[in-house]
């Protein structure tokens, strides 16, 4: 028996082609020196979103959605498109760098006076999350140095280079 023209397909079933209007930018996503490529812009931790970066170079600047915990998992602040609508206690403080050359947003926790994430937005195609501490809703502490992404005292993640095909940055 020959093979009809309806079974000789080259792309995926229930894939969109990238020319689709209804496809969605992909970036690259930097976590210290771990490459996510091909992300949608959504960084999840325990397998729970706590991250949207949503990058528009047209205005000189990206927009971050974010939740942030205590050591006990209960959610503290979140912030929604660089505006915090819940910050107990004003704990957290948002500084927003705008402009043509790598805007950026650095959330900072002010009661231990350290940086909470900073995020920075390094070309079109690329966002890196270059520092930070901050806990899941798990409460498990994650830190984001240059070198490594750590999350708990278990995983460590270090030089991954990971294609994530328009998905989520997973972590944890």
């Amino acid at each position: 028996m020959g093979d009809s023209e309806a079974f000789r397909r080259t792309e995926p079933f229930g894939r969109a082609t990238t020319s689709s209007v209804l496809a969605k930018p992909r970036f690259e996503l930097r976590i210290g020196s771990n490459i996510f490529r091909n992300t949608n812009g959504v960084v999840t931790i325990h397998g729970k979103e706590q991250l949207v970066i949503e990058p528009r170079p047209d205005l000189g600047l990206f927009l971050a959605t974010l939740d942030l915990y205590n050591e006990r998992g209960s959610r503290i602040a979140h912030l929604r498109r660089n505006v915090f609508t819940v910050n107990e206690s004003g704990r957290f403080a948002i500084d927003v760098l705008r402009g043509q050359d790598f805007p950026a947003v650095q959330v900072t926790d002010l009661h231990v006076r350290q940086i909470a994430i900073e995020i920075r937005l390094a070309s079109d195609g690329r966002v890196d999350l270059a520092s930070g501490t901050l806990y899941s809703h798990k409460g498990i502490l994650v830190e984001i140095t240059p070198h490594y992404c750590r999350i708990g005292s278990h995983t460590t993640l270090f030089g991954e280079i990971l294609d994530m095909r328009g998905g989520p940055a997973i972590l944890g």
